[in-house]
């Protein structure tokens, strides 16, 4: 096995150190030809615009800028060319150049926001850009609709997110996503690219990420490159603003939930971005104490991002990341029984970025990932104390290398160390410490190879290894695009995916996540993934997108809860295996610009799971399969200083087991009689369907002269459907009593912001 690993190590090793090698040479190849590359900026901000459009006119020879705003467009035939810079929601930009032999020209521009003009119709709705939807099963959501879009108490980027056709909501109280019959530990969720192993405040209520720090939110559902690896689902990278670079900007933000205060601005040579957010629930609670039962005696939440950018030279740049965030509150849930509950997360990056040469760039980052949970549960004088943590440390690095209009190559190397531990102690004794370690490599190479003008494929392959077992992967990737007209893109893409990692988690609260890892005896989960889509603009103003998705789910591995007492056993018999599979239509009907605009997305879902020795090995829909998911947003423009916003919402009913009867038998002794329980099909029975209609008005105007505001009134839940949150049996009534837990009723909110 140690040959195999140090085999494994070194091809992924090697692969990278050829590619370095191949690659840097190429500044000198082709002197005949030159090159155009630089960066694209918001004209406002400063900060980098990823996705963004770079075409010379007349011809198909363009890119599109990365992560960090670059872009390059190599091995050009010398002559006078207009490029065209351009991204949706900003006005395009066009520059006459003439290019010498082997000449390598810097061009760094900033776009400006399109303007609100009623009158023209001309106004953006910036709903989900759709230059940077290229790839099949991307999707990307502006920090602008998550501040829009009607929420619960206060804007909420997961919650946004599961507006998305594909992503279900668990329910009212949930920011959980469940992306393509995945549950939430399938999604790798990556912040200034480190991961995040807790992604939610207020036992799961809202995630933690502000909307007031976040640059860029993008949505990989399926299908995702080489690039990203580590879940066998989906991923969602999140990037931190940069800072302003133009001018020192602030917000404050006051709302029923918490309060928000932020601070960017440039500095000689560089920016930074700072963002607090706080509960603000101590007055509801003093007010309610004392009138209502089960008041928590205390509570809060706060989180914290900042980011700092030093600008070393016009080809380097350094930037330093961090977040941090927390949740405390004491419940006296009873007379006997007192809640303790404290859990956050922190992580931090530093990342070092290069522009190599005009067709080379890399990106070295460090990332350092802490996920912690410190529960304390008394119950009649007996203590009950669980530690569990997460740390993650690991050391990344990129190379983009584009030789030309037909091939842009990524490859990249990640390591790392994974330690978890968890310990349980009761009255005082250790009942359970298990602490397991892993050392990680992995490593990828992929090339986004422009065919024709008309057929672009991406082919890549994925190395991993996990210390811990011995565990190691290989995962090929591939996606092919056609594209018939201008206007029309049909797209296909499949691949192998695999996870090292599982999470115990619950829905109505999850304070008490639990990471596990593989070992000797646990293998990773894998699954094979297949997509099909539709991409059609047929104008500017519109867009029309149809996806198909398969995939399968093998090696699912979890707690078996049918082990009465883990003492002395070994960490693999602590488990049960299982398998699964989903399927789907996703349809999405868009209009991007205009007084009114906004999207209607439809999906049409099944997904299915089996455990070894449970429901009779047979599969079965867990909780969160939903047959059928409607959203429908929509913006309108009253005036230049109110707009009106609608969000509706309809589900088929969450899935649950239906309870039948008791059985009366009779003890051969003559004891007092035992009455099993007798119930249906796992799953096999649905709650009521969902649906839900949420309204709000945003007023902007001006604060005393000093800054912009806008003021947000809300109503959720409109008509105060009372959605069915899940079904409570009283088993010692005969026949059994239900009662229905119920979901939001029909909810006000209220929140003032002034930009300054």
């Amino acid at each position: 096995m140690k040959s195999e690993t140090a085999f494994l190590i070194k091809i992924t090793l090697s692969a990278f150190l050829i590619f370095l090698i191949y690659a840097l040479p190429s500044v000198s190849i082709s002197q005949e030809r030159a090159s155009v590359s630089g960066t694209v900026s918001e004209a406002g901000t400063g900060e980098a615009i990823w996705g963004a459009n770079v075409v010379l006119e007349g011809t198909s020879i363009g890119a599109s800028t990365n992560s960090s705003g670059f872009y390059s467009i190599s091995r050009i035939s010398p002559g006078t060319y207009t490029v065209i810079f351009t991204f949706v929601g900003f006005n395009e930009i066009r520059k006459e150049i003439t290019l010498e032999s082997g000449e390598n020209k810097r061009i760094d521009v900033a776009l400006t926001e399109e303007g609100l003009e009623l009158e023209d119709v001309v106004v953006t709705g910036e709903t989900f850009d759709r230059e940077e939807r290229q790839n099949i099963g991307v999707s990307t959501v502006p920090t602008r609709l998550i501040r829009e879009v009607p929420a619960v108490l206060q804007a909420d980027v997961f919650r946004s997110i599961q507006l998305l056709p594909g992503i279900k909501a668990a329910s009212d109280f949930s920011s959980g996503l469940y992306i393509r019959g995945g549950s939430p530990d399938q999604t790798l969720i990556l912040l200034d690219n480190t991961t995040v192993y807790n992604p939610s405040h207020f036992f799961g209520f809202f995630s933690t990420f502000n909307p007031d720090a976040i640059r860029d939110v993008r949505v990989f559902k399926g299908g995702f490159p080489a690039e990203y690896g580590g879940r066998i689902g989906s991923v969602i990278d999140i990037r931190n603003k940069d800072g302003n670079r133009v001018e020192r900007r602030g917000i404050v933000s006051v709302g029923l939930l918490s309060s928000r205060a932020s601070i960017e601005g440039p500095f000689n040579g560089g920016s930074y971005m700072f963002a607090l957010r706080r509960s603000t629930l101590e007055p509801v609670l003093w007010a309610l104490r004392g009138s209502v039962d089960n008041i928590p005696d205390s509570f809060y939440f706060y989180d914290f991002n900042a980011k700092i950018n030093i600008d070393a030279s016009d080809r380097d740049r350094f930037s330093l990341s961090m977040y941090s965030g927390m949740d405390d509150v004491v419940f006296p849930a009873s007379e006997d029984l007192v809640l303790n509950l404290n859990y956050g997360n922190l992580t931090g990056s530093a990342t070092w970025r290069r522009i190599i040469s005009s067709e080379l760039f890399s990106t070295v980052t460090v990332t350092g990932s802490r996920y912690f949970n410190f529960p304390v549960f008394e119950f009649g004088g007996t203590v009950f104390e669980r530690t569990n943590t997460v740390n993650d440390f690991s050391l990344k690095a990129d190379v983009e290398w584009t030789p030309g209009r037909s091939h842009e190559l990524k490859s990249g190397i990640w390591v790392g160390n994974l330690l978890l531990k968890l310990s349980d102690t009761f009255d005082g004794l250790e009942t359970q410490s298990p602490r397991i370690e892993s050392q990680y490599v992995t490593g990828y190479v992929q090339n986004r190879w422009r065919i024709t003008d008309q057929w672009i494929t991406n082919i890549g392959v994925r190395a991993s290894y996990y210390t811990s077992g011995s565990h190691h992967s290989i995962e090929p990737r591939f996606q092919l695009e056609y594209r018939p007209t201008v206007n029309l893109r049909l797209q296909t893409a499949a691949g192998r995916y695999y996870q090292f990692i599982s999470l115990i988690t619950n829905e109505a609260f999850s304070g008490f996540d639990t990471w596990l890892l593989t070992d000797d005896g646990v293998p990773p989960a894998y699954g094979d993934q297949f997509l099909a889509g539709v991409k059609w603009t047929p104008t500017r103003q519109y867009n029309f997108e149809v996806e198909l998705f398969y995939r399968t789910m093998r090696k699912l591995f979890e707690f078996d809860p049918r082990v009465p007492d883990t003492a002395g056993l070994e960490y693999s018999e602590l488990f049960r295996f299982g398998e699964g599979f989903a399927y789907g239509v996703e349809v999405l009907l868009e209009r991007t610009s205009g007084r009114l605009n906004g999207f209607i997305g439809y999906t049409w879902g099944t997904t299915r799971r089996k455990f070894e020795g449970f429901n009779d090995n047979r599969f079965y829909p867990p909780k969160y399969d939903r047959i059928h998911d409607i959203n429908v947003v929509m913006n309108y423009n009253l005036s230049t200083r109110w707009m009106f916003t609608a969000v509706f919402n309809y589900a088929t009913g969450q899935t649950f087991t239906q309870p039948l009867g008791r059985t009366q038998v009779e003890n051969p002794f003559g004891t007092m009689p035992d009455n099993p329980l007798i119930v249906g099909r796992v799953n096999a029975s649905r709650l009521p369907d969902y649906h839900r209609l949420d309204v709000g008005f945003t007023y902007y105007s001006t604060f005393f002269g000093l800054g912009d505001s806008e003021l947000q009134l809300q109503l959720i839940n409109v008509y105060s459907r009372r959605n069915v949150w899940f079904y409570q049996f009283d088993f010692d009534e005969n026949p059994a009593q239900r009662t229905d837990v119920l979901m939001l009723p029909i909810v006000p909110s209220i929140s003032y912001t002034v930009n300054f």
